[in-house]
């Protein structure tokens, strides 16, 4: 009897689950070389980032090469805040198979430097990273013309 084809008898109905991952969208780029610094994730989001009137906060889920498998929208919140949890980052990270992860949020004040809240949840992830095997590379904060690097700061 094979897990995918158990369904037990009796008065009480299970649900069973089969979680996947779904492509919504592609984003045109031409950028397609490894993501391996600062620069690389600030070529993705410099054209963008300047236009979000609110915070968002994003993923970048990796390959063992550092190529990209895929960018996940974790939060939009506000102008100065964006609702983050690890469980919500390492779902798609997980269904994806991603082997590393990057954080990227922005600061609509155009200003990246990080927060007191910016550098707690940097620490969360590296800890839930490392615990799950999937490791956080850097937490990149976009400025309107510049960009911060947590792991430059060597937080990560």
């Amino acid at each position: 009897m094979t897990a995918a084809r158990f369904i037990p008898t009796g008065a009480a109905a299970l649900p069973i689950l089969r979680p996947r991952l779904v492509l919504v969208g592609d984003a045109p780029t031409a950028y397609g070389a490894a993501i391996t610094t600062p620069e690389a994730v600030w070529a993705l989001f410099a054209n963008d980032a300047p236009t979000w009137d609110r915070e968002r906060f994003l993923t970048l889920a990796l390959d063992t090469r550092k190529h990209l498998l895929g960018v996940e929208t974790v939060s939009v919140g506000t102008l100065t805040a964006s609702l983050v949890h690890p469980r919500e980052i390492f779902k798609a990270l997980i269904l994806a198979n991603a082997e590393s992860f990057i954080c990227v949020h922005n600061h609509p004040s155009g200003d990246p430097t990080p927060s007191a809240e910016d550098h707690t949840v940097t620490r969360r992830l590296k800890e839930a990273g490392a615990l799950l095997g999937i490791p956080l590379l850097d937490h990149i904060i976009l400025g309107h013309t510049t960009f911060h690097s947590l792991q430059a700061d060597g937080e990560i």
